[in-house]
């Protein structure tokens, strides 16, 4: 799709040479007949054995421009070799493409770091990065996009379909006309002119096309159309003409403009230029945002970033236009930013200026409340592939579109693909990090499990060193956390996600308890730490006291469900040992009965016995004189785990 890069037409004539020397092949070049060039250059350099760096990118340029990026990829490493590191950043990049072209990524990945390293500019490294995270990611996903070939394609070049009420216009340069012998030199096909099709809605299929607007057809190009809502206003590029006869500068440069006009019963009434048409540069590619009040556009006129730009003007309601505003670096970049198209809110447009897969890609970027543009990011195979994609649009419903590519399984030079587009899945991620309960230090390897109200695994994942996990679940979800780690008593939270796609909830974080922290060991036996737990005189009823500690039991025994445990309950040795002994196990079976009632399943406690008097674990027994703490060491109640 070189040849509508600059948005230009050169002029030039078709050389035929038996023998062809390196002046000819100049020749060739500056007139823009890249096709007859790069095989003149082919020719000549088999015989110069240390060729000039000017001719190295002249053949390597020649070849680029008819999309041929095995043959200029020779070339441009030939120059590299000759410049190293001082080649100027246009060869960075189209040495760069044209390694994306034979799919040599890891190369073009290693020229892509060098080039930045040496411009040293931090953001353009970040902008870097970024979008070769997002385009691994990408390779992990499954596409929302499903592609499909047109039979409406021909040998020659069709691009450019954009919707017109109930069809589809599109241009190409399919030889239908009287102007058959007129040949564009660059690429040796004819001239292009916009056409109309009817839409089959069942398959996105195109067909009895026709030319469109008769009356508009010239010997030149009329390319990429854009039409208001109604159908009834058009803009489109072609090239500057004036009685008849094209405008060309000092380069034998006829630039390209942007028309304006009226359909009228199948005709164009009232054409005009736009205000910001030039003889001195291009503007074209116009793209009419759904409500009429912009028009965004491409163009290599000066102050621009890059070879070419996207700009936009606003549209007023008398049809007064503001000046042409460049949407900036974030969009643009120093290569060649195109075919923009604009519709709910989301800015499409192809670049071969960013991080993507090779040549042309198509790119999406949101409008933001402040009037600026997202970073763009990249839509992917199959949308996107190593050579040039481009022309993408999409319905008002975001179900389907048709995009333009010079792909080598198409049918010609570029063929317009029709598309399908999925819902996109809706995720969140979830975030936080799982620490000791007694410590409060991080704990790593924490099992995290997100599960749905079916029980059923949305997700997993672990903590990292940090003690810090992420885990992406769906959108609008009620998902219940749990978070484990053996030897550890679980935790578990319950999150209701949003219905905003990429969006993030923190701090979701998790307290988990060892297992030694919870219990004493003595003698080979383990018990739940538990203070001693308190009744009132004579009596055996849970008191707020008592709750606190019978609390920690049911803590272990519910973050660790397999504990089973048996309660022995005590009592000093003042009183009858009959009556201690029916009061303790009154006391037993009355904090098994609380703990039961804590939705503790009763089969995991094996028993609850009092032992009155019966086993002491001091010298007080009846008769012996001892203080108060001392009797207090024999009133305990033990909750002795007898499986874990």
């Amino acid at each position: 799709m070189k040849k509508l890069y600059i948005l230009s037409l050169v002029l030039s004539f078709t050389f035929s040479f038996a023998q062809t020397n390196l002046k000819k092949a100049d020749a060739l070049f500056r007139n823009y007949a890249y096709a007859d060039a790069s095989k003149a250059y082919e020719e000549i350099l088999q015989n110069i054995k240390s060729p000039t760096a000017q001719t190295l990118k002249n053949a390597a340029d020649s070849y680029y421009f008819i999309s041929d990026a095995r043959n200029a990829l020779k070339w441009y490493k030939k120059l590299y070799e000759v410049q190293g590191n001082n080649l100027t950043d246009i060869y960075y990049l189209r040495y760069i493409q044209c390694l994306k072209g034979v799919m040599d990524y890891d190369e073009a990945d290693k020229m892509t770091k060098e080039y930045l390293s040496k411009k040293g500019d931090q953001n353009e490294i970040n902008k870097y990065v970024a979008q070769k995270k997002q385009m691994d990611s990408l390779s992990k996903a499954k596409s929302l996009y499903t592609i499909k070939n047109l039979d409406i394609n021909t040998s020659k070049s069709d691009f450019g379909a954009t919707f017109f009420q109930d069809r589809v216009v599109f241009t190409s340069a399919r030889d239908t006309t009287k102007f058959s012998e007129k040949l564009y030199t660059w690429n040796n096909q004819p001239f292009l002119n916009l056409y109309t099709a009817e839409r089959n809605p069942a398959d996105g299929s195109l067909f009895n096309e026709t030319v469109f607007l008769p009356n508009v057809m010239t010997k030149y190009h009329e390319a990429t159309a854009s039409f208001d809502a109604a159908g009834k206003t058009i803009y489109y590029s072609t090239n500057i003409v004036k009685k008849n006869k094209l405008v060309i500068d000092e380069t034998k440069t006829n630039n390209f403009q942007i028309i304006k006009g009226d359909i009228v019963n199948n005709k164009l009434e009232n054409p005009q230029k736009v205000f910001f048409d030039s003889d001195d540069y291009s503007v074209g590619h116009p793209s009419l945002s759904e409500d009429g009040q912009w028009l965004f556009f491409a163009s290599d006129m000066p102050g621009g970033i890059g070879e070419t730009d996207l700009y936009y003007v606003k549209i007023a309601a008398d049809g007064t236009m503001s000046s042409p505003i460049n949407l900036g670096s974030k969009i643009n970049t120093i290569g060649n930013d195109l075919f923009p198209y604009f519709r709910n809110g989301k800015l499409y447009f192809s670049s071969d200026g960013h991080y993507g897969y090779g040549d042309l890609d198509v790119y999406e970027s949101s409008l933001l409340a402040d009037g600026s543009f997202s970073t763009p990011v990249n839509l992917g195979p199959p949308i996107n592939s190593n050579k040039d994609d481009f022309a993408f649009i999409i319905d008002s419903q975001e179900n389907y579109g048709y995009v333009s590519s010079n792909r080598s399984e198409g049918k010609g030079d570029d063929d317009i693909y029709s598309f399908t587009k999925g819902k996109p899945v809706c995720n969140q991620s979830i975030s936080g990090m799982a620490i000791d309960r007694k410590t409060k230090l991080p704990l790593t390897d924490v099992s995290i499990m997100a599960y749905n109200s079916y029980s059923e695994v949305l997700g997993e994942t672990k903590t990292n060193y940090e003690g810090k996990y992420a885990i992406e679940v769906p959108c609008g979800k009620l998902v219940k956390m749990i978070a484990a780690k053996p030897n550890y008593s679980s935790d578990d939270k319950t999150v209701e996600t949003t219905n905003e796609n990429g969006g993030e909830i923190k701090d979701v974080n998790f307290e988990l308890s060892n297992y030694d922290d919870l219990v004493v060991k003595k003698k080979g036996v383990e018990k739940v730490d538990v203070n001693p737990i308190y009744f009132d005189y004579d009596k055996y009823d849970i008191t707020p006291l008592a709750i606190e500690e019978l609390t920690k039991v049911v803590f272990i025994m519910k973050k660790f469900p397999n504990i089973r445990i048996k309660i022995e309950s005590h009592t000093d040795s003042r009183g009858k040992d009959s009556y201690n002994m029916k009061l303790s196990d009154n006391r037993a079976k009355s904090t098994r009965d609380y703990i039961v009632s804590q939705d503790i399943d009763p089969s995991r406690i094996e028993s609850a016995i009092g032992y009155g008097e019966s086993r002491l674990i001091n010298k007080c027994k009846n008769g012996v004189k001892c203080t108060e703490e001392e009797h207090l060491l024999n009133r305990r109640s033990d909750f002795i785990i007898i499986q874990k």
